[in-house]
């Protein structure tokens, strides 16, 4: 039998801070960049009751771990559930069971964070936020630990939702927060934009982004959502988080392709390349970058091995056993 932590949603709360998974993140895609195995999610998808089961994968050998994400979301309950597995790169041991869902904004926005850092002008201050649910929270949490932000400007189609936004994090950030009435509104002049929405349509108008912008965008999982008009990709220096995914699920660069207005020489390099150094990020500083975060193993694998790493400096998490194949396959019972 092997010993495995099983670290609780209480064993994580507030385990780390979001400078702390940005850090760990940054790393996990520098070691994509030079060669990490990671692949795009799979997901599948029942009609009734309505849900799906996702997955993805990636292993980090300098980091010694490797693992990922399997979490069902719908069905029954409406509900979501996210496991993450994270075994030992060198022995192939199980290290830990995470319940994940707590940590899920914080390495998604540390992802953001890490396009923000590789792509983004040095000297940008303003940033909009378009979203006002958990991962826009990470995601700006994130951002500000790489930039030093003095005003953002959030936009979400409920009024008391951006509201309750631009206060929260008023008391958060040193920046000021504002709520504003209008996509259009919150991306003019701003030198970062994130997009953190389940739209199937473009959220904002691309032609109205400034000169030298940085768009993230993260919520174009699947081919029929875009949060980003074919105007801003052709635009745009293009880097998503995995080239292989592009052409699976990011939803508003197959529409630009096929609208015609780009084609997949059009993706300028993965965000591992960018961070390892192997390809140039940012040309100018009036090129406007796009940051397509779709979700990935490599930020899974990296923020929950530095949580496992914390939990056990801190005593933190209870035990569980399994049982090596080379033993249970061979017992008598």
């Amino acid at each position: 039998m092997t010993a495995t932590l099983f670290l609780s949603d209480d064993d994580i709360a507030g385990l780390a801070e979001p400078a702390d998974y940005v850090d760990a993140v940054r790393e996990g895609y520098r070691q994509r960049g030079e060669g990490a195995p990671a692949e795009p999610r799979t997901a599948l998808f029942r009609e009734d009751p309505a849900g799906m089961l996702t997955d993805y994968s990636a292993v980090l050998p300098k980091t010694g771990a490797m693992g990922g994400y399997t979490y069902s979301a719908g069905f029954g309950a409406g509900d979501a559930w996210f496991l993450t597995p994270l075994f030992d790169a060198e022995s192939g041991e199980p290290l830990a069971v995470l319940d994940g869902a707590r940590m899920n904004p914080f390495k998604t926005g540390a992802a953001g964070a890490v396009g923000v850092d590789a792509l983004a002008r040095e000297d940008v201050d303003t940033a909009a936020v378009i979203g006002s649910g958990a991962q826009a929270r990470g995601q700006l949490k994130a951002t500000a630990t790489v930039r030093d932000l003095e005003t953002v400007s959030v936009y979400s189609p409920t009024k008391e939702s951006r509201e309750s936004f631009a206060a929260d994090l008023n008391d958060y950030l040193d920046a000021t927060v504002a709520a504003v009435a209008s996509s259009a509104a919150a991306i003019e002049d701003a030198d970062v934009v994130i997009t953190a929405t389940n739209a199937s349509e473009p959220v904002f108008d691309g032609d109205n982004l400034s000169d030298g912008a940085h768009v993230t965008a993260m919520g174009q999982y699947n081919p029929e959502k875009r949060e980003l008009d074919a105007t801003t990709i052709e635009r745009a220096t293009y880097v998503p988080d995995l080239r292989a995914r592009v052409s699976q699920d990011a939803g508003s660069f197959i529409a630009a392709v096929e609208a015609g207005v780009v084609d997949e020489d059009h993706v300028h390099a993965e965000l591992g390349e960018v961070v390892a150094g192997n390809a140039e990020g940012r040309h100018g500083a009036d090129d406007v970058t796009v940051f397509d975060s779709g979700g990935t193993g490599i930020e899974t694998v990296a923020a929950a091995h530095m949580l496992y790493e914390r939990a056990v400096d801190e005593g933190l998490g209870s035990e569980i056993e399994f049982a090596p194949a080379s033993e249970a396959l061979t017992g008598t019972q």
